[in-house]
C-alpha cells in the first residue's frame, strides 16, 4: 500500500504534538503524499494501532511525537513481544513482520519529531520537522539497523539505544517528575542522581568474549545511534547502518568527577575519559538476575535482560 500510516501522539513534548501535528500532516498531503492518520489516547497505544495497520497492508509508517511514539511503531510493525508483553513465538510471528523477513518485506518509517527527546535524527540533521518533511515530500530513505532486545517476558526493538545504571536512573526519575520541563528536567534527573550515585555492577559479554565483564560501572550504553536525550552525544562513534551495536562503558567516578564531567558529554569529550571505553560489538549476552531500570529508545522499563543483537538493514527511514 502506498498510502501512509500517521500515528500521532498528542502528548508528545508536553502537547506541543497536538498543535503542530495537523498543519505537518497537510503539507504532507499538499506535497503529493496520502495520509490516513490515527491519534493515539494512552501509553503503548502506537504499538497496537501500528500492527493492525501492518496486518491491513500498510508498509509506509509516520510517527508523530517523540522517539517514544517511533519506538512503539516499530515493536509493533516488526512484531515481537513488545512492551505490553505479548507471549508465545507463534503468536508473535501471527502479528506482524519479523526482522529476518523485513529486506523482502520492506517497510519505510518516517519522523515528525514533535516530541521532547527526537534524540534518533540528530545523527543526520540538526533541522528536526523541517528536514523530516523535506525527506517525506522527496521521497528520500536510508536504510537503518535495529537492535533486538531479548528480556525475561519477550522482546522487544530499538532504534536509538539501551541502557542501564545511571541513564536509565535519571531516565526513570525523569519520566515520573520532570518530563514537562524537556532537556531541563532531564536536567533535573542528572542531579537528583548524582546526590544518589553509587557504583553498580552488571554482568555482560560480548561476541567471543569468554569472561564476563563484571566491572562496576556509572553507566552501560548499546547504541545503534549517537545521540540520547535530545542533544547528548553518547556515542560518538555509532552507525545506524553499519551492522554493529557501539558499546560505552563508564567506569564508576565520584559525585563532584561526574558533575564537571556532564558538560562533555554533548561534545564527546567524555570518551576521552580515562574511565571510559568503547567496542563495536555484534551480541550482546547480560547475566542479570532480576529486572532493573533499562532506557530503550527513551523510555524505561524495568526489564530481565537476556541478549542484544544487532538487525542489519532492518527498516528504511525518510531522512
Amino acid at each position: 500500500m502506498e498510502r501512509f500510516f500517521a500515528i500521532v501522539n498528542p502528548a508528545a513534548g508536553g502537547g506541543r504534538s497536538a498543535r503542530l501535528a495537523g498543519p505537518a500532516l497537510e503539507r504532507l498531503r499538499k506535497g503529493g503524499l496520502e495520509v490516513d492518520e490515527v491519534t493515539t489516547g494512552a501509553p503503548r497505544d502506537a504499538v497496537r494501532l501500528a500492527r493492525d495497520a501492518y496486518v491491513r497492508g500498510y508498509r509506509r509508517f509516520l510517527a508523530v511525537g517523540g522517539d517514544g511514539t517511533g519506538h512503539e511503531i516499530l515493536n509493533g510493525i516488526f512484531g515481537g513481544a513488545t512492551i505490553a508483553q505479548h507471549a508465545g513465538p507463534e503468536r508473535r510471528a501471527a502479528q506482524g513482520l519479523t526482522a529476518e523477513r523485513a529486506a523482502g518485506d520492506r517497510v519505510a518509517m518516517g519522523f515528525l519529531p514533535l516530541g521532547t527527546g527526537n534524540s534518533f535524527l540528530r545523527d543526520y540533521t540538526r533541522e528536526g520537522a523541517a528536514a523530516s518533511l523535506q525527506a517525506l515530500l522527496e521521497r528520500r530513505t536510508r536504510t537503518i539497523d535495529l537492535m533486538r532486545l531479548s528480556h525475561a517476558t519477550g522482546e522487544m526493538y530499538s532504534f536509538n539505544l539501551v541502557s542501564v545504571s545511571f541513564t536509565a536512573n535519571v531516565g526513570a526519575l525523569t519520566n515520573r517528575h520532570f518530563k514537562p520541563f524537556g532537556h531541563l528536567g532531564y536536567l533535573l534527573g542528572v542531579f537528583v542522581r548524582l546526590a544518589q550515585l553509587r557504583p553498580l555492577t552488571f554482568a555482560v559479554r560480548c561476541d567471543e568474549d569468554q569472561e564476563w565483564d563484571r566491572r562496576p560501572c556509572l553507566f552501560l550504553t548499546f547504541n545503534n545511534s549517537a545521540y540520547t536525550g535530545g542533544t547528548m552525544w553518547i556515542a560518538p562513534n555509532a552507525d545506524p547502518s553499519d551492522g554493529l551495536i557501539e558499546y560505552v562503558h563508564w567506569g564508576p567516578i565520584g559525585r563532584f568527577a561526574a558533575l564537571r564531567m556532564l558538560p562533555t558529554i554533548y561534545d564527546g569529550r567524555h570518551m576521552q575519559h580515562p574511565q571510559a571505553s568503547r567496542r563495536a560489538v555484534r551480541h550482546v549476552e547480560f547475566d542479570m538476575p532480576s529486572a532493573v531500570d533499562v532506557m530503550v529508545d527513551g523510555e524505561v522499563l524495568a526489564l530481565q535482560c537476556r541478549t542484544l543483537d544487532i538487525v542489519p538493514a532492518a527498516v528504511d527511514v525518510y531522512i
